[in-house]
Formats: C-alpha cells, structure tokens, sequence
C-alpha cells in the first residue's frame, strides 16, 4: 500500500492541527494504520494506532489530547491533534501493517508496519 501523508505546519502552542493520510494500492481494511513521529535528534516514536474495525492505542504521552480515526470509504487516516506543546514537534509519518488474523492486536513498535509516509512535519512553536 502507498500512503501520501499530508497536513503538517507551524502552530503556536495550544493550538489544534489534522493529519491526513490517503492510501491506495491495497483493500484499506486489510490494514491496521498508525502514526509514528520523529523529532531532531530523536528515535522514531509511537503515536496513535488504529485497527479495521476503529479500536486505537495511543501513547501516553499523547492521550487525551490526540485523536486517531479512519474513514474506510475515503482509504484516509487522520491523526486529530489538540492542545499541541512545544515538545510534538516532530516530522509525523503514517505507516501501514497487514491484518494477519482476526485476532489482531495494535502494536506500538515500527517493525510491523511495512508500508511508510514521506512524513510531515509539525512545528508547535512556544
């Protein structure tokens, strides 16, 4: 699957701003879609994650305040993102794993998403 990501800008802290991401290639709902972020210097860090069937995992430091959805009709995740800090700034990316089994779980580490965005970038300024 190929995933466009899109959204990205600069906002002052405080402020709300929505990620997109379009995908194509593949049956969208053969996906479970999340969104990493990665800041200057740092490792590549979990976001949000959400499954075929709309569940969603998020990492602490985000919950609350963001908002992971999907729109199956569209092939379009979103990443919601309010009450933005100085410290979210980051190039976010949106990544891809295949459902593998009806039993699927969400996972907050990279490897097993294979497909990737060209990121975008948010810049939370204080």
């Amino acid at each position: 699957v190929q995933l466009q990501a899109s959204g990205g800008g600069l906002v002052q802290a405080g402020d709300s701003l929505t990620l997109s991401c379009a995908a194509s290639g593949r049956i969208f709902t053969s996906y479970k879609m999340a969104w990493f972020r990665q800041a200057p210097g740092k490792v590549r860090e979990f976001v949000a994650a959400v499954g075929p069937r709309h569940t969603t995992l998020y990492a602490d430091s985000v919950q609350g305040r963001f908002i992971i959805s999907r729109d199956n009709a569209k092939n379009t995740v979103y990443l919601q993102m309010s009450s933005l800090k100085p410290e979210d700034t980051a190039a976010y990316y949106c990544a891809a794993e295949p459902v593998r089994s009806i039993y699927y779980s969400l996972s907050k580490s990279p490897d097993p998403y294979n497909s990737w965005g060209q990121g975008t970038l948010v810049t939370v300024s204080s």
